[in-house]
């Protein structure tokens, strides 16, 4: 994984540069913009290149002790389309269909259509919005990174002018760049950033002791690739239902988060007072007390969770997050439920209800999502010029509606999250939508809440909904294809009410246990025979599709195994296939498109 050269960088290897530049674009003309890309394509830097690069910048960092070395420098190039741009640039929609609920339905939409449920009201609402909104019209999302900021200014320029040549139009350049000076890898309110980041299985070194945590960062989980990149194995194996365009590829959220730093730090004044008055807080404690448990970290990224009562500065190199995952903190008394780290990744500290056992935290691996943001905007200086400032949020999942926005609506700006308290936990108090929280502490009679009103001082300024599609993708888009049938990838398992839904035909494991091809009226065209009997489907790596008993016996066979590269495609032109190179193993033909009981 670390040496393929299909995915673009950013995804799993990080460009992770000083300085960078979004170019949010709009295509006029789809032969220009088809050009364009073309003529991009060998630009895009890849996995391949950038976790080289990576590596070697690293060891050269750990060789001068912590200094980034000044004679390595590089540009990368990203690219990623949204809804309409794929649809701009395949003259087609890039969805056969879009069942309700899928992440199709939020990438179609896109953020604008969806701001009620990510919490992005009052002034957050895309009214007030720089980027993102319906009228927009953004099509492709360009990012250059590079560690020189001379470097990026030019490619900037140049990238500029070979779209105008494209009849392509800027609608919105964002710049970020790393703080300076003792702010360096920090937020703009003061907290080192990107800290807790999840491992990739098959992309990061497996502990040999433990084969489940990363080498080195003993507090890291790995996740399966398929969380990240469309077409690796998932949590619980579960098919992503998706085009086969999607393959190699990740759902891109972008979006601009403006921060009223002396805000934000004047409510953290405000609510200790009210905590010292309460007594739930130590009478000498500062501001930065409770602003590191709003966060859950101090500001130089140890988590209040292992240094409860003043900040402890980590050592180079140290793996801050090791011993952190809230077990022994369920009520919240050490790192209250509300802070962000809790709101955004709660470990192994979240239970269904109050004294009930923790759900174990590979439960939790499948929400994790990979972020790439950066700072924008001078840092705040008391009595300086106003400007603006913030922070650059960019993340990659395959599944926005499990991932993304599951984070946002369902833990971060849901004041009932964790469930079952009384008082509410409330929304979290550095990304949310603003609300009272619960402040609980130790009493003698067991818990004691405060309660804390935390309004909103981070506002979200525009957003946008992209996939940074493979390079083999790309390559098929500048020549105007699109491969829209439905993949079902090596590894996934189909369970009770899974459906692959390719508009004229959807393949489904239904409730009884048969795997079935049904017309997009729901009559079935094809059966395994396996209805009350069946437990699940499954394709495996050798290309075979089989339906399985409970007990794991094998009750149906498609017998086209022992062909590993094999693909199971839902097409709709109305059947289930499976292929290799180009030959066809197995079909199940359905009814034409257009003919009575499809749609």
């Amino acid at each position: 994984m670390r040496t393929d050269t299909t995915t673009q960088g950013d995804i799993l290897a990080g460009f992770r540069k000083d300085h960078a530049c979004l170019l949010l674009v709009h295509f006029h003309d789809v032969g220009g913009a088809r050009g364009w890309l073309g003529r991009l394509l060998p630009e895009l830097s890849t996995t391949e290149e950038v976790t080289r690069f990576n590596a070697k910048f690293s060891a050269a960092r750990n060789l001068r002790k912590g200094v980034d070395p000044t004679t390595m420098s590089v540009l990368w190039t990203g690219l990623s389309l949204t809804h309409a741009g794929l649809g701009t640039l395949a003259q087609k929609d890039p969805f056969p269909a879009v069942p309700a609920g899928s992440t199709a339905e939020a990438f179609r939409d896109g953020p604008a259509a969806r701001a009620g449920l990510l919490g992005d009201t009052g002034s957050s609402a895309p009214a007030s919005w720089l980027f993102g909104t319906a009228e927009d019209g953004v099509h492709a999302v360009l990012t250059l990174a590079a560690d020189d900021a001379g470097r990026l200014t030019e490619a900037v320029a140049r990238h500029r002018e070979a779209l105008e040549r494209a009849g392509a139009e800027v609608l919105f350049r964002q710049d970020g760049a790393t703080l300076p000076g003792e702010l360096r890898g920090h937020e703009h309110f003061g907290f080192l950033d990107a800290i807790s980041q999840p491992g990739v299985r098959g992309f990061d070194a497996p502990d040999p002791a433990t084969g489940t945590t990363v080498q080195g960062r003993p507090g890291t989980r790995l996740v399966p690739a398929g969380e990240f990149l469309v077409g690796h194995e998932r949590v619980g194996q579960r098919p992503a239902a998706l085009p086969a365009w999607a393959t190699g590829g990740s759902f891109h959220v972008v979006r601009r988060l403006a921060q009223d730093v002396p805000g934000w730090w004047d409510q953290a004044g405000e609510c200790l007072a009210a905590l010292k008055k309460s007594g739930a807080a130590p009478a000498g404690a500062g501001p930065e007390w409770l602003a590191a448990r709003m966060v859950g970290r101090w500001p130089g990224g140890a988590p209040v969770a292992t240094c409860p009562a003043a900040e402890r500065i980590p050592v180079p190199g140290e793996d801050v997050d090791g011993p952190l995952d809230f077990h022994d903190d369920l009520q919240g008394w050490t790192t209250p439920l509300f802070a962000h780290i809790r709101k955004s990744n709660p470990r192994a500290g979240l239970t269904p209800a109050p004294g009930r056992p923790p759900v174990p935290a590979a439960e939790i691996d499948s929400r994790r999502i990979i972020r790439r943001g950066i700072p924008f905007g001078p840092p705040y200086r008391p009595g300086a010029r106003p400007a603006d400032r913030g922070l650059l949020f960019v993340s990659h999942q395959a599944d926005l509606v499990g991932q993304f926005e599951f984070i946002a609506a369902r833990w971060s700006n849901n004041a009932d999250f964790p469930p079952g308290r009384h008082p509410r936990p409330g929304t979290d108090p550095v990304i949310g939508s603003g609300s009272p929280a619960a402040f609980e502490s130790p009493s003698p009679g067991g818990s004691r809440a405060t309660t804390l009103v935390f309004e909103r001082f981070v506002r979200t300024e525009g957003a946008v909904y992209a996939f940074t599609p493979s390079i083999p993708t790309l390559r098929a888009l500048a020549a105007g294809h699109l491969d829209n049938a439905i993949e079902v990838h090596p590894g996934t398992v189909l369970r009770a009410g899974d459906t692959l839904d390719a508009g004229s035909v959807r393949l489904r494991f239904d409730a009884g246990g048969d795997l079935v091809l049904q017309d997009g009226d729901g009559h079935t065209l094809w059966s395994a025979g396996t209805a009350g009997s069946g437990a699940d489907a499954r394709f495996s790596g050798d290309g075979e599709l089989t339906v399985h008993r409970a007990d794991g016996r094998t009750l149906w066979s498609s017998k086209t195994g022992g062909r590993k590269g094999a693909r199971l495609l839902v097409r709709p032109s109305g059947d289930a296939v499976i292929v290799q190179d180009g030959h066809t193993l197995w079909r199940v033909p359905g009814r034409r498109p257009g003919a009575p009981g499809t749609r």
